[in-house]
């Protein structure tokens, strides 16, 4: 307490009653993918880009020129999902280069990812099988904050069928399964680019195929910046390529999307991911959509980083009530962005923080507990319009 002792007026700063909650970043992605020419040191280990000059130079290897090519054979891949990131959207990503043949094992890369907090998209450009899917979705299960973007098979045997798109049986089970399978996204089919080792009269084709997943995690995050991420990623071009690998229609659509798979389609000459949903669709309940997945990562990640204050704070009834003025306060913006479906907050969301959910038992265990709800908008997946002829009276 500050002392007084001539009469005038004293303006202080005090703390708040309650502390703003900022959003978590939605938008970094990672990638894991070989390369060759580096140093060992630079190996397996996670690097941090913020723009495509960055990451040619760094993909060049230790002691390239200004002429040294950015693209090999080994590296293609990765570099061109990191180049179809970028050029979709993305503004951050981290890249973890692995030897050649790594590709069949994600665990030790994806390992060094897991301190990494600020990632929320993870993919392995190219990855076949349903191994190495199941790798991604585990590592995104466990940590609960960011989605795998996941490559359809290359040459499927079939076009329309999720079995074989997918790479082995796609996932089933029910409630009971863990739903680990919500936090991944597949795309299909594979793109086609210029390539970039193409010369006149060589071996190489002049067009490539590459897997669609740098590309949509691009997409993801420019949705993020125009959007939002409580906004589905579809309906959305892909920027940077000719062609798709095979094209594809609304009769191929309609066996792939219930489980879960995201065609991408020609409109009009120009390739548009045309779904949203999270692997095995229908079977994830509230969380078949990706928006939804991603928007509630989104929201306990925000509400986790922006209550630490609350930790051995005295546990009281005026604690409480900074709780739930600081949770309303975020929920109150996202429902006012257009995340949260109703036509008042109380519609919503609630935060319910109380001696109900807090009797002695519970603060006697050093806990505070309170209660959150949100309504997620769902995107409007079919559109449906009734027309009927009425003649005049």
């Amino acid at each position: 307490m500050a002392n007084y002792f001539a009469p005038g007026v004293y303006v202080e700063e005090v703390p708040p009653l309650a502390r703003p909650i900022a959003g978590v970043g939605t938008s970094t992605a990672a990638f894991i993918g070989e390369a060759d020419r580096l140093a060992a040191a630079d190996v397996g280990k996670p690097k941090k880009f913020t723009n495509w000059s960055e990451f040619s130079a760094f993909i060049k290897g230790a002691g390239a020129t200004p002429t040294t090519p950015i693209y090999t054979t080994a590296n293609r891949t990765l570099a061109l999902a990191v180049f179809g990131f970028f050029a979709n959207g993305g503004t951050t990503c981290y890249v973890v280069p692995i030897a050649a043949g790594g590709m069949g094992n994600l665990q030790a890369p994806l390992d060094t990812l897991k301190p990494i907090d600020d990632i929320s998209i993870v993919a392995a450009p190219g990855a076949q099988g349903t191994a190495t899917k199941v790798q991604l979705m585990d590592h995104c299960f466990e940590l609960q904050d960011r989605v795998a973007v996941l490559d359809g098979e290359k040459s499927p045997a079939s076009d329309s069928t999720p079995d074989d798109i997918y790479g082995g049986p796609m996932p089933g089970g029910g409630p009971t399964t863990p739903d680990k399978f919500s936090f991944g996204a597949i795309y299909f089919p594979w793109l086609k680019v210029f390539n970039p080792l193409y010369t006149e009269g060589g071996a190489e084709p002049e067009l490539l195929d590459v897997p669609p997943s740098g590309y949509v995690a691009g997409i993801w995050a420019r949705v993020d910046a125009t959007r939002g991420v409580f906004k589905a990623p579809a309906n959305e071009g892909v920027v940077g390529i000719v062609d798709l690998e095979r094209p594809m229609d609304k009769n191929k659509q309609i066996s792939l999307n219930p489980p879960g798979i995201n065609v991408i389609r020609p409109f009009g000459g120009s390739p548009t991911v045309y779904g949203a949903r999270t692997l095995g669709g229908d079977r994830n309940g509230e969380y078949r959509y990706l928006n939804v997945r991603r928007f509630m990562n989104f929201l306990k990640e925000s509400i986790d980083q922006g209550t630490q204050f609350v930790v051995f704070e005295p546990n009281t009834p005026a604690l409480w009530q900074r709780i739930i003025r600081s949770v309303s306060d975020f929920l109150y913006n996202q429902w006012r962005d257009g995340a949260l479906f109703g036509a008042t907050p109380k519609d919503a969301f609630f935060v319910k923080c109380d001696a109900e959910t807090n009797p002695a038992s519970t603060r006697e265990a050093g806990q505070v507990i309170t209660e959150i709800g949100v309504a997620v908008t769902k995107p409007a997946e079919f559109v449906i319009f009734r027309i009927q002829q009425n003649t005049g009276a």
